[in-house]
């Protein structure tokens, strides 16, 4: 189903094993279906929204209809827009550049950096210390802010360093309430689970399709009409002007998607995204399959000493398929690497672009482990491809690498 699922890694032995991917949260491996829905199309590349002739013409509707299906997957209102980005990140900087005047924008330091650093006037909200501290802070924020002008709430779906989900229909009821609006960065919620922007009251949802298999350089910014229709072009060019006159201020720019799409678009990006999405919908299992990857991995972390798991919320609060950890006493970094060297395993070590999430959950794990940690993490993350063993071999690497460490602390 995922491209490389074979593939073949020298370990620092001389032998050679298949790789384990364990590395799902910074970059998804291609689906199979995303590879083909571009080789089908790369025959007939050509212009998109500029051409009469039958390349073109296909383009085109490869192009809408890959938006459509991105809208159905993402169950969107009618009148919603979907406009094609490279990223989560892009995504997020297009709305900061479209809010109204004077907006507010109410978010946690907790925040993936895509969705901390864009805004130009934040309210920042602490790290909570539980769930309900999440939403009584928002819920005090909202109430200061009632008379501050435009007010967006900007949120996580599933965090990026700890994969547990945050409450998004209950924060989008809160923000309605108040009269604000809610943002969600869904890059690793939309790859494990469905989302309802309709059923959850979503206002603006962003992802990024390198994060939801399929690795062409496109992202989606979906989301209401009036702030996007009503904002300067992000990028001002080609394609998305309805009229230029002859001097360069007489310009009219298209409302709809085409307004923040200047420029030839990524016609293939945006046909593998589609692909993506479609094949996910169609695939239910997926989702309890990798919930009982995700417990036989944290099960078998829980069981190694020297280990901590890295969190915001309780041990039992729902989660994606991204796990974090501290190792007493070991470097991240060189962890990894014996991890990759030793046994052909790719996890992520470090801070995850969520540096004061993660800089605070170390400490927190430090003092749970009653020792010194790094100051980096390690990450382990699954998804379509993963096998009990691939996360077995972690384990065992693991297991290996600490009670190595502790045989050479007591001689």
């Amino acid at each position: 189903m995922v491209l490389g699922a074979d593939l073949p890694v020298r370990l620092s032995d001389g032998t050679t094993v298949t790789y384990a991917n364990l590395d799902y949260a910074a970059t998804a491996p291609c689906l199979a279906a995303a590879a083909d829905a571009v080789n089908e199309l790369l025959p007939s590349y050509a212009s998109v929204h500029r051409g009469a002739g039958a390349a073109s013409r296909r383009c085109t509707l490869a192009y809408e209809q890959s938006r459509q299906t991105v809208a159905d997957f993402l169950d969107i209102r009618p009148d919603d827009h979907v406009i094609f980005t490279r990223n989560t990140t892009d995504a997020m900087n297009l709305l900061a550049r479209a809010l109204p005047s004077h907006t507010t924008v109410v978010t946690w330091a907790g925040e993936h950096h895509a969705n901390l650093l864009p805004w130009p006037r934040v309210h920042c909200l602490p790290v909570p210390a539980d769930l309900p501290a999440v939403v009584s802070g928002l819920t005090r924020a909202l109430a200061d802010l009632r008379s501050a002008g435009p007010v967006l709430v900007a949120v996580t779906g599933a965090s990026n360093v700890t994969g547990e989900v945050w409450p998004i229909a209950e924060l989008a009821e809160i923000a309605h309430r108040h009269g604000a609006r809610i943002a969600v960065d869904a890059a690793q919620l939309a790859p494990h689970r469905p989302v309802s922007m309709t059923d959850a009251g979503i206002d603006y949802l962003a992802l990024s399709g390198h994060k939801l298999y399929a690795p062409f350089g496109a992202g989606v910014l979906a989301g209401r009409a009036d702030w996007l229709d009503a904002a300067a072009p992000y990028l001002a060019g080609g394609g998305a002007t309805r009229h230029v006159g002859d001097e360069a201020a007489e310009v009219q720019w298209h409302v709809g998607p085409a307004r923040h799409e200047a420029g030839t678009p990524n016609l293939l990006g945006a046909v593998a995204l589609a692909a993506a999405c479609a094949t996910l919908a169609a695939s239910p299992a997926v989702l309890a399959h990798e919930q009982d990857l995700l417990k036989r991995l944290r099960d078998g972390l829980a069981a190694l000493p020297g280990v901590a798991e890295l969190r915001t919320f309780d041990v039992g609060h729902d989660r994606v398929g991204i796990v974090s950890f501290a190792v007493a006493e070991q470097r991240a970094t060189e962890v990894a690497h014996r991890l990759a060297a030793d046994h052909g395993i790719g996890v992520r070590d470090g801070l995850f672009c969520a540096h004061p999430l993660a800089r605070k959950l170390l400490t927190d794990a430090a003092e749970r482990l009653g020792c010194p940690t790094d100051r980096y993490a390690i990450r382990a993350s699954i998804g379509i491809g993963t096998t009990v063993a691939h996360v077995d071999r972690l384990l065992r690497g693991l297991r290996e690498i600490v009670t190595s460490s502790r045989a050479a602390a007591r001689r």
